[in-house]
């Protein structure tokens, strides 16, 4: 696809009557990273292509998948791989666009949408600054956005608050597409712990939210699960699966350390509402056995689910509660697959299936 010209504009999308829609809307595409930076995934880097390739095999027969990877050599090993894993490659795309790591839900394309007579995507520009400074290298994955929008021709969105690009990744926020976001106050707001945008206020987030990304009522959650090296991000403990439910995780075992965020948590979606005031209705989801590797704590979690057109994709742990997750959300998703993606090697890359894909909606 040839490159076109990128637009951007100074009024908000917000002001043009653009979104964000909910991931189980319609997509064109999902985007991923080819895996490639060795030190993410501390000596598993095949086993995680692989993984990668099972992820792309349930994708893809719904909608094109769109890799980025670092140049020539890299897509044809990509490509090796998904040709092994049996992925139709005429649903793939390749895009040598160099990152610094794979963690596209993060740094990817933020796209939102309006409909009507003028429907249009376009990609709201955060700044990815490696989660608030956990990495010092960063400067690929925060110019990714801008060089999709260009090869693809679509509109951007600055996201500017009094002169500074502000920084926000697609993991700490999970929207019902009716003006509804999740996010949590240990990522967003913490005042010293990898602080994405510093002097930044609960009022100022909720500004952005509403500016750029169309949602108006903001529910703030507490803190995320142990392990996460992105200090809270949402979607490892609550999800939208439709406009009025959420997922939960539940840390049944009172000595985990889980257990109690998760519980302050499940309390205060109790007195939630939603944008029409109703009441959220909560499903709880198991959690998994602790996952350990070495001495860290990984951020094992069922709610880091993916919603394609196809399929959900969910990471299992070889863990007994796998079976009662996968069944939690066959439930609530009857009109696709829901199928489990072996996860223990991703998630020593403190991640998973969401934190790795980031959807590009369908112009409506």
């Amino acid at each position: 696809m040839s490159p076109k010209n990128t637009t951007t504009t100074t009024k908000t999308p917000a002001e043009l009557d653009f979104a964000m829609p909910a991931e189980w809307e319609k997509h064109e595409a999902t985007w991923l990273g080819w895996p490639h930076n060795r030190k993410d995934w501390h000596g598993k880097i095949v086993p995680v292509q692989w993984a990668f390739g099972e992820m792309v095999r349930k994708i893809s027969p719904g909608e094109i998948v769109r890799i980025l990877v670092q140049g020539h050599a890299h897509e044809a090993q990509a490509r090796r791989m998904l040709e092994n894993a049996h992925v139709d490659m005429k649903q793939v795309e390749f895009y040598r666009r160099p990152t610094d790591r794979g963690w596209t839900r993060d740094f990817g394309p933020i796209c939102v949408r309006r409909s009507g007579r003028k429907p249009e995507v376009a990609i709201v520009k955060f700044k990815f600054n490696a989660w608030g400074g956990r990495y010092p290298n960063w400067e690929c994955d925060n110019r990714v956005p801008l060089k999709v929008a260009k090869t693809l021709g679509l509109r951007v969105f600055p996201a500017i608050v009094e002169g500074q690009e502000f920084a926000l990744e697609g993991g700490g926020i999970d929207v019902n597409g009716r003006g509804t976001i999740l996010t949590t106050r240990q990522c967003y707001l913490h005042p010293t712990v990898q602080v994405r945008n510093p002097g930044a206020t609960r009022s100022d987030y909720e500004a952005v939210f509403r500016d750029y990304l169309g949602a108006t009522n903001v529910l703030w959650l507490g803190n995320g699960i142990a392990g996460d090296d992105t200090h809270g991000h949402v979607d490892d403990l609550c999800r939208f699966v439709n406009p009025t439910t959420v997922v939960m995780a539940r840390e049944s075992d009172p000595k985990d350390v889980n257990y109690r965020p998760l519980k302050e948590n499940r309390e205060r979606l109790e007195g939630m509402r939603l944008e029409d005031g109703s009441r959220i209705q909560v499903v709880e989801l198991p959690c998994p056995a602790p996952l350990h590797y070495g001495e860290w704590r990984l951020p094992a979690s069922y709610a880091n689910f993916y919603i394609s057109n196809a399929a959900v994709i969910v990471p299992t742990f070889n863990d007994t509660a796998d079976r009662r997750a996968l069944g939690v959300l066959r439930d609530l998703f009857p009109g696709r697959a829901v199928v489990g993606i072996h996860a223990v090697d991703l998630v020593v890359g403190f991640g998973t299936l969401h934190c790795l894909t980031q959807q590009q909606p369908v112009v409506k």
